[in-house]
Parts: structure tokens; sequence; C-alpha cells
């Protein structure tokens, strides 16, 4: 049965407005603070449907494994229900969630907003479900470029589980404002049809997607002792090429050895990955803003972050081909500006080195020179607080401009799942305790 549609209430305040903070703090003395359990960035889509991405190099079966499907559909919705799944590193009693239309150049209605633990494909633990307010109303607008966050919730939320977070859409996304929005989810989302079906234990599912549309963060509290771990980059951070459905990115895996331990390290991990990223430009929409533009918001903002690990740059390499600018210079001074950053607000940053892209269809000599100089700046500047050599985990030994065969998704520029596993276990958990 379609469920009844509250009446929109809009909010009216300042368009320079960046974020607004509906939910209540912590309590003073409780020795607990807000902790980010997962997060994404995000990008503002056009109205249009981008062109098709050239096809990859093809798969050689004798090497490599099938493909990975490729990203559903570009899609609007108009009354309907999106059902979006996240999955979640540190666990908590007390939860909220972030939307953000920080994109959007006119306000969007979020008609409801449900979290639930997810039981499997589209559907949720029906006692697990649980209404969420902003400042106390079911219904809000959120303002052109502002992000929101819901009231706190009591829900019991296990470390690495799957969510699913409901919002209802009553308007029509089919209109010259942006959408907010991730563009390479690796993770199966649901859309429902015509209707309020938020807290459904069962969605009516006439569409999926592997995207995720305003869901910025999802946070916990937390003992004043739990930290928060950023990991900020472009498509390997991301995941491009793993297995959707598998929480198989190296930053998952990377949880899964910091609580598999016989004494857990226990730190909310939000990722900040966006395929295509680049340090000093932009390209696709896709790809978002450069990483000096966004690293306050996605990275050193983020609550109760104390670490970061950067590793970004060869897209800015690729994407040069043969030009001689950027230089490895200017990707090092752009770093810079990064440590300055974290620093400024007493976060340790972690430098992470580029892997091989020997065999991509972007690579160049020019573009190789760059990236030995740039890893070689990260293994021996000292600039950062410490360094993960992810090129030494990962390349092969007899040809170090390339991946290692067992680790290569066979476009020889991102990981498959093995060699995701590789990078994880290259990082020294010693840091984090």
């Amino acid at each position: 049965m379609q469920r009844r549609i509250v009446p929109a209430v809009f909010v009216l305040v300042p368009l320079c407005l960046l974020a607004i903070r509906t939910a209540r703090p912590a309590q003073r003395g409780s020795n607990e603070h807000w902790v980010g359990t997962w997060s994404t960035s995000e990008v503002g889509r056009p109205q249009t449907p981008p062109p098709v991405a050239p096809a990859l190099p093809p798969f050689q079966p004798n090497q490599c494994p099938a493909a990975p499907p490729a990203p559903l559909t570009f899609m609007h919705f108009n009354n309907q229900t999106l059902r979006q799944i996240v999955h979640t590193s540190i666990g908590g009693s007390s939860v909220r969630i972030v939307l953000s239309n920080a994109y959007g150049n006119a306000p969007l209605l979020i008609g409801a907003a449900h979290l639930a633990l997810r039981d499997k494909s589209a559907a949720i633990e029906p006692a697990s479900d649980r209404l969420l307010t902003f400042s106390g109303k079911s219904t809000i607008a959120i303002p052109a470029y502002a992000v929101i966050t819901s009231d706190p919730v009591s829900l019991s939320v296990p470390q690495m589980s799957d969510l699913a977070i409901d919002l209802y859409l009553p308007g029509n996304t089919d209109t010259p404002a942006p959408l907010t929005m991730h563009a390479a989810a690796f993770q199966t989302n649901y859309v429902s049809e015509t209707g309020n079906y938020a807290g459904a234990v069962k969605l009516p599912v006439v569409a999926a997607m592997q995207n995720w549309f305003v869901i910025y963060r999802v946070e916990v509290q937390a003992p004043e002792s739990v930290g928060g771990l950023v990991t900020f980059g472009d498509s390997i951070t991301d995941g491009t090429r793993s297995t959707p459905d598998t929480n198989n990115r190296w930053p998952d895996q990377l949880v899964r050895r910091l609580f598999s331990q016989a004494s857990p390290v226990k730190i909310g991990l939000m990722n900040a990955g966006i395929a295509g990223n680049r340090v000093l430009s932009e390209g696709a929409y896709q790809a978002g803003i450069n990483a000096l533009a966004r690293f306050e918001r996605d990275a050193i903002s983020q609550p109760g972050v104390t670490h970061v690990v950067l590793m970004e740059g060869i897209n800015d390499i690729g994407n040069a081909r043969t030009n001689p600018t950027p230089t490895a210079e200017d990707i090092i001074a752009g770093y810079q500006q990064l440590i300055d950053a974290a620093h400024s607000k007493g976060v340790k940053i972690f430098g992470a080195t580029m892997t091989p892209f020997y065999g991509a269809p972007y690579y160049s000599a020019e573009g190789e020179a760059k990236r030995q100089a740039v890893n070689q700046w990260i293994r021996t500047g000292k600039a950062f607080d410490g360094v993960i050599d992810f090129d030494a985990a990962t390349r092969d030994p007899n040809n170090p401009k390339q991946f290692l065969a067992a680790y290569d998704s066979c476009d020889h520029l991102h990981p498959n799942d093995a060699g995701y596993q590789a990078m994880a276990a290259a990082i020294d958990l010693g840091p984090f305790k």
C-alpha cells in the first residue's frame, strides 16, 4: 500500500550557508564524540547523460578473471524511494546520517528518511527500522549548496555491517538543478516504484544502480579514544575494478585487518576516493573538483578525524600524456599544501606511493619518470608523518613499471581484489593504535 506523502516544509536560509548542524552534539562530560563510520565523496551530476566511456582493453582469458559488471544506468527519480546500502567500520549505539545538496543550486526536498540494518538484497531487518528526523521534522528541504545532519537515533550498529538508508524523493530530479552524488559505489542500491516506501521491509524495486545519491556520511557516538581515518585519493582508493557488493576496496580490507587482531584497533574509516580525481585540476564531472579544493571538506573536517592516508597524482600524470606539465615538482607542491592543511588541524597525514601504470591507455615514458620522481620524494622527503609503499607492494619485481600479474585487474591501472588486499597488507598498523 502506498504511504501518505508528508507535505513539504521548506526551510529558508541564505544561499551562502555551507552546512547546517541540526543534530544535538554529544553531551559534555560524556567522554564520547561523533566519529564517521562511513562516508563517500561527492560530485555534481549534470542533468544530461554523459557520453559513454571508452571501452577498457580486452580481457585475456588465460591471465585475467571475467570482467566485473559495468556500473548500472544513469537515472533520474520522480516520486520514488531510494534504498542505498553502506558498509560500516566501527559500530555504536547512537547513530545519525549526513545528507548533501552541496552541488545543487536549488532546494532538494526529502519527503521521508529511514535507517535500518540490511537483511539481504533490498530487504531490511524489521525491528531495526528507525525514522530519521531533522530538528524534529520528518520532512526537510535541503537548501542549495547545503549539508544537513539528522537527529541521532538509538540503534545498535554492528561494526563492519550493512546499513540501509531510505530517502523518499517526492519531486522530480529531472530539473536544471544538479543532483549531488557519488558515481562509482561498487555497491548495488535500489529504486522503488512510485511512492513513499521508506522503512518498508521489502522495497518494491523497479531499478538498481551502482551510485550513491545525496547520502554523504554515517556517524556513530564513540569513546573519545576512538579516532577517524580518512583515505583520500582517486579511483584506486575508490575501489575501481574491485568486485561489486563485496567491500574489497583496499580501505575495506584495511578495516578487516585492524579489527581482526588479538588487540583490535578501532578507528572509524571514511573513504574519500573519487575515480578520476586529480591533485591540481579537473576532468569529467564524475572526477570531482581537484584535491586541494576538496581536502578541507572531504578529509580534515570529517568528524573525529585523526589520520589521513593520501594516494593521488596518477591522473595528473597520465592525463598529461607527454606534456611537460604538470611536473613532478608541481604535484609535490600540491602535496605540501595538503600536508600543511592537515597539520594545521592536528591531523597526521601519511603519503602512499603511486602504483604502476605501464600498459594503461594513458601511459607514457614521460609520465613514468614523473611517477618515479614523486614516489622517491614521498619515500625520502620526510614531509609526511609516515609512508605507505603501495608501489613496492604491487609491482612486478622483474619489471617494476608494471603490476605483478596476480594483482592486475587487466586494465593495467587498477588492482584486482587480490591487489587491493596486498595494498592493505602493506600498511603498518602501529601508527593507528
